[in-house]
């Protein structure tokens, strides 16, 4: 999630078990330090963009590594605030809870985390949930500026806590339950129009958990399907795209599309941009515009040559008509999104030299 929720929900956890004994304004001034402290691991310099992207909310977000550190973090409170030297055990809890809370958060985001490392190194990522969602993020803001303006504890302070707690972990569980019957939906939907993708894959669209793009992934193509809770009857809104297997056959043994591939779980494609082969993560971002693309080889006439890796960034990640038709499907009505409904593709056949054919995709 982004950094002002988890400083709101370090902070809100800690103000609720410590906010009594040190005072409301310091008890959250610590929570939201200590909520914010896994995503110092973007400072950590790694050897590429692939691995910075796919190592970010790696082992700084592991529950057990917050274990570890707690009793360090935990005594060093402890024998800074004379209010806390009786209440170890609460310093730990509060200490552990907001260390562990950033990672469960960002495991319901579809980047997901590595929650469990090392014990399961792979990320965690639920996806019921967008980065940003300000339905969940108020009610702990508001507390929690509540709490900055008091010095003294009062009880109706702690219910306000408690409150604020309940409702933004209830609205993550039910995102998670809403996830559930949009892919129980969808499954129905792709089987009565072209039949039943491979796997599928339901995530959150930006700041709400109403309308939802799913993933039905194919071994050389794949659909994006955009259902709204509030949808009549109507067609489906599906759009189909190709994922050309073709182009990284001669590059599955390199160590950028091997941990790609790993990291989005196969929801990949890839494209020859210009002389450039770019894979693009499908889970992040809308056609054409993804928020994760890289190129990871070159196209030469003796064939396809690994380079780099390199961040591609040529696409705007926001198309022309995206913000009315994402608002129109929020409420239920009949859209098109004029980005995939109309996208033009001028292509042309390419023989590999060891390889296969592909299609070129212009610019």
């Amino acid at each position: 999630m982004d950094s002002l929720t988890q400083f709101v929900l370090g902070a809100a956890v800690s103000t609720a078990l410590l906010g009594n004994k040190i005072g409301p304004r310091k008890a959250a001034l610590i929570g939201g330090a200590l909520g914010t402290m896994p995503d110092l691991d973007v400072f950590i310099p790694f050897d590429d963009p692939v691995d910075s992207f796919v190592y970010h909310r790696g082992w700084t977000h592991s529950v057990l590594v917050h274990a570890l550190a707690t009793p360090i973090l935990g005594e060093g409170l402890v024998r800074l605030f004379k209010g806390l030297r009786e209440h170890r055990w609460r310093v730990w809890a509060a200490v552990f809870l907001c260390l562990s809370t950033h990672a469960a958060i960002d495991a319901m985001t579809v980047y997901g985390t590595r929650i469990l490392w090392p014990l399961y190194p792979d990320p965690v990522g639920v996806g019921s949930v967008f980065i940003i969602d300000p339905l969940y993020t108020l009610p702990l803001l508001a507390v929690v500026i509540w709490a900055l303006c008091r010095k003294t504890w009062t009880t109706r302070l702690r219910n306000g806590l408690a409150a604020a707690l309940i409702v933004s972990t209830g609205y993550l569980g039910l995102s998670a339950l809403i996830q559930r019957h949009v892919e129980t939906h969808a499954l129905e939907l792709f089987q009565e129009n072209g039949g039943a993708p491979d796997r599928i894959y339901a995530i959150a669209t930006p700041f709400n958990i109403l309308f939802w793009k799913v993933i039905g992934l194919r071994e050389d193509s794949y659909d994006n399907l955009y259902l709204s809770l509030l949808d009549g009857e109507g067609p489906a809104e599906i759009y189909t795209h190709p994922r050309n297997p073709e182009l990284i056959a001669c590059l599955e043994e390199t160590p950028a599309f091997q941990k790609l591939d790993w990291f989005s779980r196969g929801y990949y494609r890839a494209d020859l941009v210009g002389d450039e082969v770019v894979m693009s993560d499908l889970r992040m971002g809308l056609t054409p515009g993804y928020a994760f693309r890289f190129v990871i080889a070159e196209q030469e006439e003796a064939g396809i040559r690994p380079v780099g890796p390199e961040r591609f960034a040529d696409l705007a990640r926001v198309e022309e008509g995206d913000l009315d038709w994402l608002l129109t499907r929020l409420q239920g009505k009949a859209g098109q999104r004029a980005a995939e409904a109309g996208l033009s593709r001028d292509t042309e056949t390419i023989r590999i030299a060891g390889c296969t054919q592909l299609q070129r995709v212009s610019g």
